[in-house]
Protein backbone atom coordinates (compact mmCIF):
# COMPACT_ATOMS: atom_id res chain seq x y z
CA UNK A 1 0.00 0.00 0.00
CA UNK A 2 2.80 2.43 0.94
CA UNK A 3 4.58 1.74 -2.38
CA UNK A 4 1.37 2.53 -4.32
CA UNK A 5 0.94 5.78 -2.39
CA UNK A 6 4.57 6.73 -3.04
CA UNK A 7 4.15 5.91 -6.75
CA UNK A 8 1.00 8.05 -6.97
CA UNK A 9 2.81 10.88 -5.24
CA UNK A 10 5.68 10.71 -7.73
CA UNK A 11 3.25 10.66 -10.66
CA UNK A 12 1.29 13.64 -9.36
CA UNK A 13 2.09 16.96 -11.09
CA UNK A 14 4.45 19.16 -9.11
CA UNK A 15 2.56 22.42 -8.66
CA UNK A 16 4.28 23.75 -5.56
CA UNK A 17 6.19 26.35 -7.59
CA UNK A 18 2.94 27.69 -9.08
CA UNK A 19 1.21 27.66 -5.67
CA UNK A 20 4.03 29.60 -4.05
CA UNK A 21 4.07 32.07 -6.93
CA UNK A 22 0.34 32.72 -6.47
CA UNK A 23 0.73 33.21 -2.70
CA UNK A 24 3.68 35.58 -3.10
CA UNK A 25 1.82 37.53 -5.79
CA UNK A 26 -1.16 38.00 -3.47
CA UNK A 27 1.12 39.15 -0.65
CA UNK A 28 2.78 41.61 -3.01
CA UNK A 29 -0.58 43.02 -4.17
CA UNK A 30 -1.71 43.43 -0.55
CA UNK A 31 1.55 45.21 0.24
CA UNK A 32 1.02 47.61 -2.68
CA UNK A 33 -2.57 48.28 -1.58
CA UNK A 34 -1.84 49.11 2.06
CA UNK A 35 -0.49 52.68 1.52
CA UNK A 36 -3.81 53.69 -0.10
CA UNK A 37 -5.92 52.57 2.88
CA UNK A 38 -5.61 55.12 5.65
CA UNK A 39 -6.85 54.19 9.11
CA UNK A 40 -7.56 57.23 11.26
CA UNK A 41 -8.99 55.36 14.20
CA UNK A 42 -12.53 55.43 15.57
CA UNK A 43 -14.24 58.79 16.09
CA UNK A 44 -14.68 59.95 19.65
CA UNK A 45 -18.43 59.30 19.53
CA UNK A 46 -18.14 56.34 17.15
CA UNK A 47 -18.29 53.55 19.70
CA UNK A 48 -21.17 55.24 21.51
CA UNK A 49 -23.19 55.58 18.29
CA UNK A 50 -22.52 51.93 17.41
CA UNK A 51 -23.76 50.88 20.85
CA UNK A 52 -26.89 52.99 20.47
CA UNK A 53 -27.65 51.39 17.09
CA UNK A 54 -27.39 47.92 18.63
CA UNK A 55 -29.63 48.99 21.51
CA UNK A 56 -32.13 50.38 19.01
CA UNK A 57 -32.32 47.02 17.22
CA UNK A 58 -33.08 45.22 20.47
CA UNK A 59 -35.52 47.94 21.60
CA UNK A 60 -37.26 49.00 18.36
CA UNK A 61 -40.17 51.38 18.07
CA UNK A 62 -42.97 48.79 17.97
CA UNK A 63 -45.56 51.38 16.94
CA UNK A 64 -43.53 52.09 13.81
CA UNK A 65 -42.98 48.39 13.18
CA UNK A 66 -46.62 47.25 13.26
CA UNK A 67 -48.42 50.32 11.91
CA UNK A 68 -50.16 49.29 8.66
CA UNK A 69 -51.95 52.58 8.02
CA UNK A 70 -49.16 55.14 7.84
CA UNK A 71 -46.92 55.67 4.82
CA UNK A 72 -44.04 56.45 7.17
CA UNK A 73 -44.28 53.10 8.97
CA UNK A 74 -42.15 50.04 8.29
CA UNK A 75 -44.78 47.83 6.51
CA UNK A 76 -45.54 50.46 3.85
CA UNK A 77 -41.84 51.25 3.33
CA UNK A 78 -41.06 47.54 2.98
CA UNK A 79 -43.75 47.10 0.34
CA UNK A 80 -42.57 50.21 -1.49
CA UNK A 81 -39.01 48.88 -1.54
CA UNK A 82 -40.11 45.50 -2.90
CA UNK A 83 -42.34 47.18 -5.51
CA UNK A 84 -39.45 49.35 -6.72
CA UNK A 85 -37.16 46.31 -6.95
CA UNK A 86 -39.79 44.19 -8.72
CA UNK A 87 -40.71 46.77 -11.38
CA UNK A 88 -37.06 47.71 -11.93
CA UNK A 89 -36.07 44.06 -12.37
CA UNK A 90 -38.98 43.40 -14.74
CA UNK A 91 -38.13 46.50 -16.78
CA UNK A 92 -34.45 45.51 -16.99
CA UNK A 93 -35.17 41.86 -17.85
CA UNK A 94 -37.49 42.79 -20.73
CA UNK A 95 -34.97 45.23 -22.25
CA UNK A 96 -32.14 42.72 -21.77
CA UNK A 97 -33.77 40.05 -23.99
CA UNK A 98 -33.31 41.76 -27.40
CA UNK A 99 -29.83 42.95 -26.40
CA UNK A 100 -28.85 39.42 -25.41
CA UNK A 101 -29.95 37.97 -28.76
CA UNK A 102 -28.09 40.72 -30.63
CA UNK A 103 -24.94 39.99 -28.60
CA UNK A 104 -25.01 36.20 -29.14
CA UNK A 105 -22.43 34.91 -31.63
CA UNK A 106 -24.63 32.00 -32.72
CA UNK A 107 -27.53 34.31 -33.64
CA UNK A 108 -26.16 37.37 -35.44
CA UNK A 109 -23.02 38.42 -37.31
CA UNK A 110 -19.79 39.45 -35.58
CA UNK A 111 -20.08 43.24 -36.17
CA UNK A 112 -23.52 43.30 -34.54
CA UNK A 113 -22.32 41.05 -31.70
CA UNK A 114 -19.29 43.22 -30.95
CA UNK A 115 -21.31 46.45 -31.03
CA UNK A 116 -24.02 45.10 -28.73
CA UNK A 117 -21.48 43.54 -26.37
CA UNK A 118 -19.73 46.91 -26.11
CA UNK A 119 -23.06 48.59 -25.34
CA UNK A 120 -23.84 46.04 -22.60
CA UNK A 121 -20.37 46.55 -21.12
CA UNK A 122 -20.90 50.31 -21.10
CA UNK A 123 -24.21 49.90 -19.26
CA UNK A 124 -22.53 47.66 -16.69
CA UNK A 125 -19.72 50.15 -16.11
CA UNK A 126 -21.75 52.64 -14.07
CA UNK A 127 -23.03 51.55 -10.64
CA UNK A 128 -26.70 51.88 -9.71
CA UNK A 129 -25.89 54.76 -7.35
CA UNK A 130 -24.56 56.89 -10.23
CA UNK A 131 -27.61 56.11 -12.37
CA UNK A 132 -29.76 57.17 -9.44
CA UNK A 133 -28.02 60.52 -9.14
CA UNK A 134 -28.54 61.14 -12.87
CA UNK A 135 -32.20 60.10 -12.95
CA UNK A 136 -33.03 62.25 -9.92
CA UNK A 137 -32.00 65.29 -12.00
CA UNK A 138 -34.38 64.14 -14.76
CA UNK A 139 -37.49 62.85 -12.96
CA UNK A 140 -37.02 64.21 -9.45
CA UNK A 141 -36.87 62.21 -6.21
CA UNK A 142 -39.36 59.42 -5.61
CA UNK A 143 -40.04 55.72 -6.28
CA UNK A 144 -40.26 56.21 -10.06
CA UNK A 145 -36.61 57.27 -10.07
CA UNK A 146 -35.76 54.07 -8.20
CA UNK A 147 -37.59 51.96 -10.79
CA UNK A 148 -35.76 53.63 -13.70
CA UNK A 149 -32.42 53.34 -11.93
CA UNK A 150 -32.77 49.65 -11.10
CA UNK A 151 -34.16 48.90 -14.54
CA UNK A 152 -31.24 50.44 -16.43
CA UNK A 153 -28.58 49.14 -14.04
CA UNK A 154 -30.05 45.62 -14.26
CA UNK A 155 -29.80 45.44 -18.04
CA UNK A 156 -26.04 44.90 -18.09
CA UNK A 157 -25.85 41.96 -15.70
CA UNK A 158 -29.03 40.24 -16.93
CA UNK A 159 -28.10 40.61 -20.62
CA UNK A 160 -24.61 39.24 -20.01
CA UNK A 161 -26.00 36.09 -18.36
CA UNK A 162 -28.73 35.75 -20.99
CA UNK A 163 -26.05 35.75 -23.71
CA UNK A 164 -24.31 32.76 -22.10
CA UNK A 165 -27.56 30.78 -22.07
CA UNK A 166 -28.38 31.66 -25.68
CA UNK A 167 -24.91 30.64 -26.88
CA UNK A 168 -25.34 27.25 -25.14
CA UNK A 169 -28.54 26.44 -27.05
CA UNK A 170 -28.87 22.86 -28.28
CA UNK A 171 -28.86 23.31 -32.06
CA UNK A 172 -29.94 19.70 -32.56
CA UNK A 173 -33.47 20.48 -31.35
CA UNK A 174 -33.79 23.43 -33.71
CA UNK A 175 -32.43 21.37 -36.63
CA UNK A 176 -34.95 18.62 -35.87
CA UNK A 177 -37.81 21.12 -35.90
CA UNK A 178 -36.47 22.56 -39.14
CA UNK A 179 -36.42 19.08 -40.70
CA UNK A 180 -40.02 18.62 -39.57
CA UNK A 181 -41.06 21.65 -41.61
CA UNK A 182 -41.57 24.13 -38.76
CA UNK A 183 -41.44 27.82 -39.57
CA UNK A 184 -39.36 30.40 -37.68
CA UNK A 185 -42.08 31.22 -35.16
CA UNK A 186 -42.63 27.55 -34.40
CA UNK A 187 -38.90 26.92 -33.99
CA UNK A 188 -38.69 29.79 -31.50
CA UNK A 189 -41.84 28.63 -29.71
CA UNK A 190 -40.92 24.95 -29.41
CA UNK A 191 -37.13 24.93 -29.74
CA UNK A 192 -35.70 28.15 -28.29
CA UNK A 193 -38.09 29.32 -25.58
CA UNK A 194 -38.30 25.96 -23.70
CA UNK A 195 -34.50 25.85 -23.46
CA UNK A 196 -34.13 29.43 -22.28
CA UNK A 197 -37.18 30.04 -20.10
CA UNK A 198 -35.93 28.30 -16.95
CA UNK A 199 -32.51 29.97 -17.05
CA UNK A 200 -34.00 33.36 -17.89
CA UNK A 201 -36.44 33.22 -14.96
CA UNK A 202 -33.74 31.97 -12.57
CA UNK A 203 -31.41 34.83 -13.56
CA UNK A 204 -34.21 37.38 -13.20
CA UNK A 205 -35.05 36.09 -9.70
CA UNK A 206 -31.41 36.34 -8.69
CA UNK A 207 -31.25 39.92 -9.94
CA UNK A 208 -34.46 40.67 -8.04
CA UNK A 209 -32.71 39.64 -4.81
CA UNK A 210 -29.89 42.06 -5.57
CA UNK A 211 -32.29 44.86 -6.48
CA UNK A 212 -34.16 44.59 -3.18
CA UNK A 213 -30.90 45.51 -1.46
CA UNK A 214 -30.02 48.11 -4.10
CA UNK A 215 -33.44 49.75 -3.65
CA UNK A 216 -32.54 50.36 -0.01
CA UNK A 217 -29.28 52.06 -0.98
CA UNK A 218 -31.05 54.20 -3.59
CA UNK A 219 -33.42 55.42 -0.89
CA UNK A 220 -30.46 57.26 0.61
CA UNK A 221 -30.43 59.62 -2.38
CA UNK A 222 -34.19 60.08 -2.46
CA UNK A 223 -35.18 57.33 -4.91
CA UNK A 224 -37.93 55.92 -2.66
CA UNK A 225 -37.95 52.91 -0.39
CA UNK A 226 -36.79 52.35 3.15
CA UNK A 227 -33.29 53.81 2.71
CA UNK A 228 -34.34 57.45 3.11
CA UNK A 229 -36.09 56.95 6.48
CA UNK A 230 -33.05 55.01 7.69
CA UNK A 231 -30.80 57.95 6.84
CA UNK A 232 -33.16 60.42 8.53
CA UNK A 233 -33.36 58.25 11.66
CA UNK A 234 -29.56 58.12 11.81
CA UNK A 235 -29.27 61.88 11.32
CA UNK A 236 -31.87 62.56 14.02
CA UNK A 237 -30.37 60.07 16.50
CA UNK A 238 -33.72 58.27 16.68
CA UNK A 239 -32.24 54.91 17.56
CA UNK A 240 -35.52 53.14 18.34
CA UNK A 241 -36.97 54.16 14.98
CA UNK A 242 -33.74 53.05 13.31
CA UNK A 243 -33.99 49.66 15.04
CA UNK A 244 -37.55 49.15 13.72
CA UNK A 245 -36.49 50.11 10.19
CA UNK A 246 -33.46 47.82 10.25
CA UNK A 247 -35.54 44.90 11.54
CA UNK A 248 -38.05 45.44 8.74
CA UNK A 249 -35.23 45.58 6.19
CA UNK A 250 -33.63 42.36 7.46
CA UNK A 251 -36.98 40.54 7.45
CA UNK A 252 -37.89 41.54 3.90
CA UNK A 253 -34.43 40.72 2.52
CA UNK A 254 -34.41 37.29 4.17
CA UNK A 255 -37.95 36.50 2.97
CA UNK A 256 -37.20 37.53 -0.60
CA UNK A 257 -33.95 35.57 -0.62
CA UNK A 258 -35.58 32.43 0.81
CA UNK A 259 -38.42 32.53 -1.73
CA UNK A 260 -36.03 33.24 -4.60
CA UNK A 261 -33.70 30.38 -3.68
CA UNK A 262 -36.64 27.99 -3.41
CA UNK A 263 -38.05 29.02 -6.79
CA UNK A 264 -34.65 28.76 -8.48
CA UNK A 265 -34.16 25.25 -7.06
CA UNK A 266 -37.54 24.23 -8.43
CA UNK A 267 -36.63 25.61 -11.84
CA UNK A 268 -33.30 23.80 -11.76
CA UNK A 269 -34.88 20.43 -10.86
CA UNK A 270 -37.91 20.93 -13.07
CA UNK A 271 -40.36 20.13 -10.28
Amino acid sequence: MSEKILLKYKQAPKTWILNWAIVLSLIFVVYLSLPYIEYNGIFEQGSKIALNIVKGIFKPNLALLVDFSSKDAVPYLMLETVAIAFLGTLFGAILAIPLAFLASRNIVSKPVTHSTTFLIAMIRTLPAFVYGLMFIRVTGPGPFTGVLTLGVSSIGMIAKLYVEFIEDLDKGIIEALDASGCNTIQKIRYGVIPQLMGNFVSTTLYRFEINVKNATILGLIGAGGIGGPIMFALGGYRWNDLGALLIGLVVIVLLIEAMSVRLRKKLATGQ
